[in-house]
């Protein structure tokens, strides 16, 4: 095992992440609530894409009701 690997190992890991506030009842700044929302929409699209990729008859499935949907729907 190389020494550098020890070290990381041997370090503790970061108590404050990034993205919590500084005091559990502190009120959430509009900036914070839009990074935690794009970092959740991303991993939900990427859910989604896994599943997609996983069950292809059930995406396609879904894609052809959603084709359904729109072209039923009236402006």
């Amino acid at each position: 095992m190389a020494d550098g690997e020890q070290q990381k190992r041997d370090q503790p890991a970061p108590q404050d992440a990034p993205d919590a506030p500084d005091a559990p009842d502190a009120p959430e700044t509009e900036a914070e609530r839009r990074r935690r929302r794009a970092h959740f929409l991303r991993e939900l699209h990427e859910a989604k894409a896994l599943r997609d990729r996983v069950q292809p008859r059930r995406a396609r499935a879904a894609r052809m009701r959603q084709a359904m949907r729109m072209r039923t729907f009236r402006w």
